[in-house]
């Protein structure tokens, strides 16, 4: 069979994914569900997000078409069980984009990106069952501290919200003391958790995406934990066996030379 061709046109891309999936295509292909895919989807996802944390554009690039390939390759596989086609996918999107910026598309004016969420919400409540909840919508399936923020972040489009950051501050200390009074592991683990929502709500308030800064905390305790190795082989220490004081001092030059 002839290569495809066009490899920027998008159609060229549907096409190599009905020809993976089809009786002559790869057996790989062939044999993925839904449900087989689903850690592939999760783990392209990330990638693009540790390509737009490390600010690589010709990464995201790239990753970005990874993760537009699990979309069409879904698609056809809802094509070929009869669910739907690629075809609605894009209509759904299409369709929702439009009536969801009524400010762009339609007559209604708005002052600010502010009035823009509210009436997103306004939009959107309208959509759901008179019995739904305004955060049914929101992925249980999220990171944790990441659910913690989108939460929080659509109940203040409504006004469940504190007035200003101290109040969040204050509240802060109050679960950290009640932290403290725990006694058993699952009181501990009750008011840690209390102690993290409340932390996500203050980085909400501050602008600041909770999981995107501590994955750049991770990945700056990464490269210095991995130069204190480094200085170790360097000078024929074993890292085990050095004072807590000595690994300290280890650490401080860690933070001198990595950033």
């Amino acid at each position: 069979m002839s290569e495809p061709q066009d490899p920027r046109d998008f159609s060229t891309l549907v096409d190599i994914i009905v020809r993976l999936r089809g009786p002559e295509g790869c057996p790989w292909d062939r044999k993925q569900s839904h449900a087989s895919l689903r850690e592939c989807l999760l783990e392209e996802c990330y990638e693009v997000l540790e390509a737009l944390d490390d600010g690589d554009a010709g990464r995201l690039s790239v990753e970005l078409g990874d993760l537009l390939m699990q979309v069409v390759l879904h698609s056809q596989i809802a094509s070929e069980d009869g669910e739907f086609e690629l075809g609605d996918v894009i209509k759904s999107i299409t369709t929702k984009l439009i009536s969801r910026h009524p400010h762009v598309f339609g007559s209604v004016a708005v002052r600010d990106a502010d009035e823009v969420l509210v009436n997103w919400e306004a939009l959107k409540r309208g959509e759901r069952r008179e019995d739904a909840s305004m955060l049914g919508s929101v992925p249980k399936q999220m990171p944790s501290l990441a659910y913690s923020q989108e939460v929080q972040s659509r109940v203040a489009r409504v006004g469940f919200d504190w007035r200003d950051d101290e109040g969040v501050i204050d509240k802060l200390a109050e679960e950290v003391g009640e932290f403290k009074q725990t006694q058993s592991k699952e009181q501990k683990e009750s008011e840690f958790g209390d102690l993290l929502f409340t932390l996500a709500n203050i980085a909400r308030r501050q602008g600041i995406d909770l999981e995107a800064a501590l994955r750049q905390a991770n990945q700056r305790f990464y490269r210095r934990f991995a130069y204190m190795e480094k200085l170790c082989r360097e000078r024929g220490l074993e890292f085990a066996k050095l004072s807590f004081d000595e690994q300290n001092k280890l650490w401080e030059e860690a933070k001198e030379e990595t950033k």
